[in-house]
C-alpha cells in the first residue's frame, strides 16, 4: 500500500520538529516522491549524514512501502 505525502511529512517532522518539509509525488503512484527538508539539525553536517537522518526518520520504509525518495536537504539560510 503506497504512503501518503502527509505520512512521510509526519515521520520526518517527528524526528526533526523544526523541519520545513515539502513532499511532491513525482509519478502520481504514491511510490515515487521528492522531498525537500530544511532543518537547523543539518547545520554543519555532511549531505550524506543529512540524508541518513531523514532515512532513519522513515523507519525502514525506504525500499519497501516507499519505493523511491529524491531528497534535497539543507540548513536554513
Amino acid at each position: 500500500m503506497p504512503m501518503q505525502p502527509s505520512e512521510i511529512e509526519a515521520l520526518i517532522k517527528a524526528a526533526l520538529p523544526d523541519a520545513q518539509v515539502t513532499i511532491e509525488d513525482l509519478a502520481g503512484d504514491g511510490d515515487h516522491y521528492a522531498a525537500t527538508v530544511v532543518s537547523e539539525a543539518f547545520r554543519g553536517i555532511s549531505r550524506v549524514k543529512q540524508h541518513q537522518v531523514v532515512y532513519a526518520a522513515l523507519g525502514g520504509r525506504m525500499g519497501g512501502v516507499l519505493h523511491a525518495l529524491a531528497l534535497q536537504t539543507s540548513a536554513p539560510d
